[in-house]
């Protein structure tokens, strides 16, 4: 019974407006199941049935679409203090997965039942606003990820990519596939713009690295 209290402290302090549920809320949420899972396992696949609502507590997972052809896209993460946006929408809609959930480093969570979650929906004020809430917010970056990809230049979103992932620093460790993958886009495409900055002496290109040698200058094509 400590532990069990523990478990749902951990989760209230990470999430302090679930302190403010009524007692439906604290019910459904004192039957939500913890898991621990380690990096690199999937968390559900595409085209699977969906069964609960994921919280996640600590850790990261991707979720990422992919093509018939293999062709992969990630669409967002599900980080410390998040839920997904599609596990809510299956939930919602009663479809299957279109996309798939990787853990990429080790994942505590709460799993709450698809009954318990339709139950919160439906007694629940204040866990109601919590899920609808974090769907709204997942939503609107999965929004802005299509608008990038439909209306931006490659060219801008690829430098966007460098600058925010290399931060402070001049060197940044990734491989042309990953950032593809990153972008949604095919990876010759993105080896064709890296090969273009490198002629310009803004960037030296290695095997899986990439090192600013002028890091103003894709600072200013990635502000636009």
């Amino acid at each position: 019974m400590t532990e069990r209290v523990n478990e749902l402290q951990q989760l209230t302090e990470r999430f302090p407006i679930l302190t403010e549920l009524d007692q439906i809320g604290h019910l459904i949420l004192s039957r939500a199941r913890k898991v621990v899972l380690p990096a690199n396992q999937i968390v559900f696949h595409q085209g699977d049935s969906c069964a609960n609502y994921i919280i996640v507590v600590s850790g990261t997972v991707k979720v990422l679409g992919r093509s018939p052809s293999g062709r992969e896209i990630i669409l967002y993460r599900i980080e410390q203090q998040g839920s997904c946006v599609l596990t809510t929408s299956c939930l919602l809609g009663g479809e299957q997965y279109p996309a798939e959930g990787i853990t990429e480093t080790e994942v505590t969570a709460y799993l709450i039942s698809q009954i318990d979650f339709q139950q919160a929906l439906a007694e629940s004020a204040q866990l109601r606003s919590f899920i609808f809430d974090s769907y709204g917010e997942r939503l609107a970056r999965m929004i802005g990820l299509v608008q990038e990809i439909a209306f931006e230049r490659i060219e801008k979103r690829l430098a966007r990519y460098l600058i925010d992932h290399a931060g402070s620093g001049f060197v940044l460790l990734r491989s042309h596939q990953e950032i593809a993958d990153e972008l949604g886009t095919a990876r010759e495409v993105v080896s064709r713009q890296l090969k273009s900055f490198e002629q310009k002496e803004w960037l030296a290109l290695s095997r899986n690295q990439v090192m600013f040698l002028n890091k103003e200058a894709i600072a200013v094509i990635a502000k636009g």
